[in-house]
């Protein structure tokens, strides 16, 4: 039998209470830094993503219509307000925009990939959205635009209008978190990204709306 004697030098030993006390913290200490590096690369997306639309809507103000140039004309379009070529822009209100596949294609890719047409890598030309943000596809990127009741009616290369680009479904995906903490993934805001448009005509083509 064990007398009080054993039972006192078991309560004081303390051999392998580093290892125990290491096999508690260091799971947690694990996790920790997971969510930690999971967390950044979120943040490093996001910030991402906000320089991409604002590449975007640059881009898209000094480029053709994104929406193609049969929609964009009829933001031009005041025949029913019986305003003449030259008079001012009437005050009323239009818009027009488009998404992924309802966009016209060779514009938005040029939008996207910019001057190389390579999406995540900056050759000659300039930078699209996708070569800061090479996670963006066609689908999470809408332009719209808004009559700014600037210029004139009748004004060559359309109205002047106010273009917004933002972004539609873009998550951030966790790798480890999602099964520990039951995280699956955080969505990126539109951050929405509105400029006045400038010549809606790429330098290649001969622009009339």
């Amino acid at each position: 039998m064990v007398g009080r004697s054993g039972i006192r030098r078991f309560w004081r030993d303390d051999s392998g209470l580093a290892l125990t006390e290491a096999l508690l913290t260091i799971p947690i200490m694990m996790i920790v830094l997971a969510a930690m590096v999971e967390f950044g690369v979120a943040v490093f997306q996001w910030n991402q993503a906000t320089k991409a639309v604002q590449i975007g809507a640059r881009r898209a103000a000094v480029s053709s219509p994104i929406v193609g140039d049969g929609a964009y004309a009829s933001l031009g379009d005041f025949s029913s307000s019986g305003a003449l070529a030259g008079d001012p822009v009437p005050g009323i209100p239009a818009s027009v925009s488009c998404r992924g596949a309802t966009c016209d294609t060779a514009r938005l890719n040029r939008l996207l990939t910019g001057g190389d047409g390579v999406c995540g890598a900056v050759g000659s030309g300039f930078v699209g959205m996708c070569d800061v943000a090479p996670f963006l596809s066609a689908d999470n990127v809408m332009v719209t635009y808004h009559r700014s009741f600037l210029g004139y009616v009748g004004r060559p290369y359309g109205q002047v209008s106010t273009v917004t680009v933002e972004l539609r479904d873009v998550t951030v995906d966790f790798l480890f978190i999602d099964t520990l903490l039951g995280i699956d993934n955080i969505t990126i805001p539109s951050q929405p990204v509105s400029m006045t448009s400038e010549d809606l005509c790429d330098t290649s083509t001969i622009c009339e709306y």
